[in-house]
C-alpha cells in the first residue's frame, strides 16, 4: 500500500484543512504489530481499540483513525476523525481495491479453504504478482486488512472468506467483488449455528452474489446441494470432484505419507504432486488447477507450482513421538467431514500398527450425537487396532463401536483425564506405531501431544 494521508481523507469523503503531508504504507489494527508508515484503525473487539492508540504511536504508526464519539486527541500524531471505524476500514478497502484493480479470487468452503487459497496463489504467482489472505484472516476484519495491505503492483488478489452466520459471506463478497468465486465443499462446520447442511450451502453460495458479470464460479460438483443452487448462477461455471461428470477430476491417485500424486482427465500425461496427504487435498488442488486453467496458466507451470507448495496452515502434520512412533496430529480442528477424510487417508498409508485418538467435535448443536455416531462406519479393527476417545460426545461413538472392539481396545476418557490418556498411550505405543490425534481445540489434545513428544 502507498497512499498520502490526503488521499485517505478523499477516499473516506471527509473534508479537512491543513492535512499533514504523511505517507501511509500499510494499515494495522493490532498495536503490538504497528510499525512506521502504518495507519492505525482502533477497531472494536473485546476491548475498545482506542485504548491501544498510545501503544500504536509508541510503535511508530504514522497516523490513526479516530471515532468521533471519543474524545478528540491532541496533535501528537496525524489523525482522521470518522463516524464509525469499521465502516471507514471497509470504505478505504473498497477504494484501494478499485485503485489497484487486481483480478480477485474469493475462496470459501467448510473445509480446505486455506489450503486451496494457498494453492491458487502459488499457481497464479507463476505469471502474476499475487497477494493473498495472510494465515486465515477471513472475516470482516481480515478481508479489508488483506486488501489494504496488498502491494500497489498486485495483479491478482486471493481472498479467503469464512463465516459463522448467514449474510456474512454476502457482506465480504460485496467488499471484494470477485472475478472468480470458489467453494471447496459443504460440510458440517458451524452446523450448530445454521441447523442444516442446506442452510450452510445457502450461506456459502453468497460468495456468488457479487461475482462479476463476466466472472467464473468454481465449485465441487460432487455436492448435490451446490449443483442444485448453481442453477441460479448465470456466470460461467467449472466443477471439480471425484466423478467423471465434473470438468476436472482425478483419474488416478497415488497416496503417500507426506505427499500425494495424481493424474487428471484434462492433462493425462502430467502427474501432479502435492506435499501433503489425503484425497481431500487432491480436491483442493483440482479447484486450484481449474482457477489456473481459467487464468491461462500453463499446465507444466501449475505442476511445478503445486510440487513446490508451502501451505499457510497445514493443520494435519506428521511428528515424531519421544519413543520414535509416528504421530499424525490435528489437535486444533475437527468436524465429521474432516475426521472421516483423515481416517480414510490414514487407512491407505502402508505403515505398521495404527492407533487413533479422537476427541469431541464441537459446534455441532443438536446433530452432535448422530454425527459422532456416524464415525463408527469408518473405523474398523482391521485398520485401527486401538481406539482412544475423549469427551462427553465421544461416548456415543464408543457405544457404537462396542460391537466391533473389545473393552481392551476401546477406551474412553473424560476431558479432565488427559493425563491418564497420555500414560496409557505411552505404555502402549511402540516405535513402529502410527498414532492419530484429532479433536476440536476445546478438548486440548495439544497437551497430550506435548507429553508424547
Amino acid at each position: 500500500m502507498k497512499m498520502k494521508l490526503k488521499e485517505v481523507y478523499s477516499a473516506l469523503k471527509i473534508e479537512a484543512d491543513d492535512i499533514k503531508d504523511v505517507e501511509i504504507t500499510g494499515v494495522c489494527f493490532d498495536s503490538r504489530k504497528a510499525k512506521k508508515g502504518d495507519l492505525f484503525f482502533p477497531l472494536q473487539g473485546q476491548r475498545d481499540g482506542h485504548e491501544f492508540i498510545n501503544s500504536a504511536i509508541e510503535n511508530g504508526v504514522s497516523a490513526t483513525i479516530w471515532q468521533s464519539d471519543h474524545e478528540i486527541p491532541n496533535d501528537d500524531i496525524s489523525y482522521v476523525v470518522v463516524k464509525d471505524v469499521s465502516e471507514a476500514f471497509e470504505t478505504l478497502a473498497k477504494y484501494y481495491l478499485n485503485k489497484v484493480n487486481p483480478k480477485v479470487i474469493a475462496v470459501t468452503g467448510s473445509n480446505g479453504k486455506t489450503t486451496t487459497k494457498d494453492m491458487i496463489a502459488k499457481i497464479l504467482s507463476t505469471s502474476n504478482n499475487v497477494a493473498k489472505t495472510p494465515q486465515n484472516f477471513n472475516n470482516e476484519i481480515g478481508v479489508p486488512f488483506t486488501i489494504l495491505n496488498m502491494p500497489i503492483n498486485t495483479e491478482v488478489l486471493v481472498v479467503e472468506m469464512g463465516m459463522d452466520r448467514p449474510g456474512q459471506i454476502n457482506h465480504l463478497s460485496s467488499i471484494a467483488n470477485p472475478d472468480i468465486s470458489v467453494i471447496t465443499m459443504i460440510g458440517e462446520a458451524h452446523i450448530e449455528f445454521f441447523g442444516t447442511r442446506d442452510k450452510i450451502a445457502d450461506a456459502k453460495m453468497e460468495i456468488t452474489n457479487h461475482l462479476q458479470e463476466d466472472g467464473t464460479f468454481v465449485y465441487n460438483g460432487d455436492e448435490p446441494l451446490l449443483l442444485e443452487r448453481a442453477k441460479e448462477v448465470e456466470q460461467r461455471q467449472l466443477t471439480f470432484g471425484s466423478h467423471d461428470t465434473n470438468n476436472l477430476y482425478a483419474t488416478k491417485i497415488i497416496p503417500g505419507k507426506t505427499t500425494t500424486k495424481f493424474v487428471t482427465n484434462e492433462w493425462p500425461d502430467l502427474e501432479f504432486e502435492i506435499p501433503m496427504m489425503g484425497e481431500y487435498n487432491v480436491n483442493n488442488a483440482l479447484a486450484a488447477l481449474l482457477v489456473g486453467r481459467a487464468s491461462h496458466i500453463r499446465p507444466k507451470a501449475m505442476q511445478e507450482a503445486l510440487k513446490d507448495l508451502f501451505v499457510t496452515e497445514n493443520r494435519t502434520e506428521w511428528l515424531k513421538a519421544k519413543n520414535g512412533a509416528d504421530i499424525l496430529s490435528d489437535v486444533y480442528n475437527s468436524n465429521p467431514t474432516a475426521a472421516i477424510e483423515v481416517l480414510h487417508s490414514l487407512k491407505e498409508i502402508p505403515t505398521g500398527r495404527k492407533l487413533i485418538v479422537l476427541g469431541d467435535m464441537l459446534e455441532l448443536g443438536d446433530a452432535a450425537r448422530s454425527l459422532h455416531e456416524s464415525l463408527a462406519d469408518h473405523i474398523d479393527p482391521k485398520d485401527f487396532e486401538k481406539v482412544y476417545l475423549v469427551g462427553p460426545e465421544m461416548k456415543y461413538l464408543r457405544d457404537k463401536l462396542s460391537a466391533k472392539y473389545s473393552t481392551d481396545n476401546l477406551l474412553w476418557y473424560s476431558q479432565d483425564q488427559l493425563a491418564d490418556l497420555t500414560k496409557d498411550l505411552q505404555k502402549e505405543m511402540t516405535p513402529n506405531d502410527t498414532v492419530l490425534l484429532k479433536a476440536s481445540h476445546g478438548i486440548h489434545l495439544e497437551n497430550v501431544l506435548h507429553d508424547l513428544m
